[in-house]
């Protein structure tokens, strides 16, 4: 049983991720970390993919289909049973996951920061700005692991999707961010696997050079999924290509939760640590 936290880095495609990620690329490399080509589910859009990601179902089934829908969720997803299993939640996110897992819609004031046992999201911080740093997100997920140490932990940040769709994915803007995150991300990283976390990176879904996502093209729906245990073992770059659906039973087996019945797709194997 361990503890987890995933990274969701909105809109972070995956050849992207394996060509400028050189903290995380070196994990790979030394078989630190497990690297595999996700095939994100439609429409290649936030919300609906937010919700795909916790709940293990396609769009169609959880009728979260498009980003205007603005509502709590509806199926059984990590959050809910990571909480009714007895373990500790939070997040820091962009605003729309606590619509979608706490209260919708979202009160700038008494939704913000929350800490609160019969919430979903236990624990959350929320921002509404899409420009809102990386840096200062990745240091607030941070003070929650060190204050809560929660037993799953979403932390959404949102640069890579800002500067994708304001100069597109063949620019220096985006390509310079994903080194960014990485070299951000890392300290945190090492932190977090020396308190005994399963760390997953992955994204949402990608984005064209048009600095457009929602459609089916690999650019806009492949995504990476990077697992980093605790106790050091990978399997390196797998070349296996697995499927969105398969983040959230994933997770859940990590936390040795009870998978819901609704998530049809197997979870992934885990070298045992």
């Amino acid at each position: 049983m361990s503890k987890v936290i995933l990274i969701l880095s909105d809109a972070l495609r995956f050849d992207v991720a394996k060509d400028n990620m050189g903290f995380l690329g070196h994990l790979v490399e030394m078989k630190l970390a497990s690297l595999y080509k996700v095939i994100g589910e439609l429409p290649s859009m936030s919300r609906p993919m937010y919700e795909t990601t916790h709940t293990g179902v396609p769009s169609s089934e959880h009728g979260v289909v498009a980003n205007t829908i603005v509502r709590r969720s509806t199926m059984p997803n990590v959050f809910q049973s990571a909480r009714d299993a007895g373990k500790i939640t939070a997040a820091a996110a962009y605003y729309w996951f606590s619509e979608l897992y706490n209260h919708a819609p979202f009160d700038r004031v008494d939704d913000k920061e929350v800490d609160d046992p019969e919430l979903l999201i236990q624990h959350g911080r929320f921002y509404t700005r899409d420009e809102y740093p990386d840096i200062e997100l990745f240091t607030t997920a941070a003070f929650l692991v060190r204050s809560f140490a929660p037993d799953y932990l979403l932390l959404h940040p949102m640069g890579l999707d800002y500067l994708g769709e304001k100069y597109g994915s063949d620019s220096r803007e985006y390509r310079n961010q994903a080194i960014r995150q990485d070299a951000q991300l890392a300290p945190f990283i090492v932190e977090w696997k020396e308190r005994g976390y399963v760390v997953l990176v992955t994204g949402d879904h990608g984005i064209n050079k048009d600095g457009a996502h929602g459609g089916t093209t690999p650019e806009q729906r492949e995504v990476p999924l990077f697992m980093i245990q605790p106790n050091g073992h990978g399997r390196g770059d797998t070349g296996e290509s697995i499927s969105q659906l398969q983040i959230a039973p994933t997770v859940l087996s990590l936390m040795n939760v009870s998978i819901p019945a609704s998530m049809k797709m197997p979870p992934l194997d885990v070298i045992p640590q």
